[in-house]
């Protein structure tokens, strides 16, 4: 059985709008005998006569007007869908499933968020909330396509790493509190602190930078939301230690003060996705949004802050 061909449906649409053959053909650019062997073969396909050609015009009989009826709707589907498919292979649709763990930012995913919605608003992410370690096990085994992970990582044939963010740890302390230019392990280590719980990164991290200096203080809390640490400090409770760009908008507060670190810590991050001959055009989207927020995109208002302390 031969399908309906869409461009002698579009043909007849396209008569029944203008009226005559002749309108039809110069609108879609056709011969016109073209259109009248459209409209020949498409009365052979439907059995039954679409037309009346009078003196002036062409009159749609009752078959006629119910295909053009229907077939406007049939048309436009057919746009959808080809706009669909279109989206879809440029990276502008598709689900991508994004691991990120306790550390990334919450003030940059938003935006991350908001960005990738104006650029490629077809493509659906779908964040889960996954440790480094078990973001790179998801990778490999394929349930996850996009990771931001703590860097470094082991090295896999399957997936692809790209340094990301290199972002220093701040001290976000109590304004009330008289604070040194920075802030040292062993001047925190007598004081009330609070950072992110085992075993993220940077809890690593800041035991790592008390170790060196021969410290090893217990902190106050370990919380896993930057924003309840960031809330004990306005609350003049402790200390926290969060990476600098997720205090921004602390940086005008009157309840507390920023200082930076003294040995400077860092804290690394990388975007890791599986390897793939033709990577997913949704993922390319996702990966070239992430980019963007990369330390070279970071604002400077933080840094002009802390230099006036």
């Amino acid at each position: 059985m031969r399908n309906l061909n869409l461009d002698q449906l579009q043909t007849l649409v396209a008569i029944a709008d203008l009226g005559t053959f002749a309108a039809a053909a110069q609108a879609l650019h056709l011969a016109a005998p073209t259109v009248s062997l459209h409209i020949k073969e498409l009365e052979q396909r439907m059995d039954a006569t679409l037309l009346v050609r009078g003196r002036r015009q062409a009159e749609l009989t009752s078959a006629g007007q119910l295909l053009v009826r229907e077939g406007r709707k049939l048309l436009l589907a057919c746009d959808d869908l080809m706009e669909h498919v279109q989206r879809h292979a440029a990276g502008r649709a598709g689900t991508v499933r994004v691991g990120v763990s306790a550390g990334v930012s919450t003030r940059l995913l938003p935006l991350m968020l908001e960005a990738l919605s104006q650029r490629s608003p077809g493509v659906e992410i779908r964040l889960e909330a996954v440790g480094s370690a078990e973001s790179m096990k998801r990778l490999a085994a394929g349930t996850l396509d996009v990771a931001i992970v703590a860097s470094p990582q082991p090295s896999s044939a399957v997936i692809a790493l790209t340094p990301w963010r290199n972002d220093p740890l701040i001290a976000l302390l109590p304004a009330s509190w008289e604070v040194p230019e920075k802030v040292t392990p062993e001047w925190l280590s007598q004081r009330r602190w609070a950072s992110f719980s085992a075993p993220t990164q940077m809890h690593g991290l800041i035991a790592t930078w008390f170790a060196q200096a021969g410290y090893t203080p217990r902190p106050f809390l370990a919380l896993t939301y930057p924003g309840a640490l960031k809330s004990l400090a306005a609350a003049s409770q402790s200390a926290a230690l969060l990476p600098l760009e997720e205090v921004e908008d602390q940086l005008h507060s009157p309840d507390v003060q920023i200082r930076h670190l003294s040995p400077t810590l860092m804290r690394p991050m990388a975007v890791a996705h599986r390897v793939q001959p033709d990577l997913n055009p949704a993922v390319s989207s996702v990966l070239e949004v992430l980019s963007l927020f990369g330390n070279e995109h970071r604002g400077e208002e933080m840094q002009k802050h802390l230099t006036k302390k």
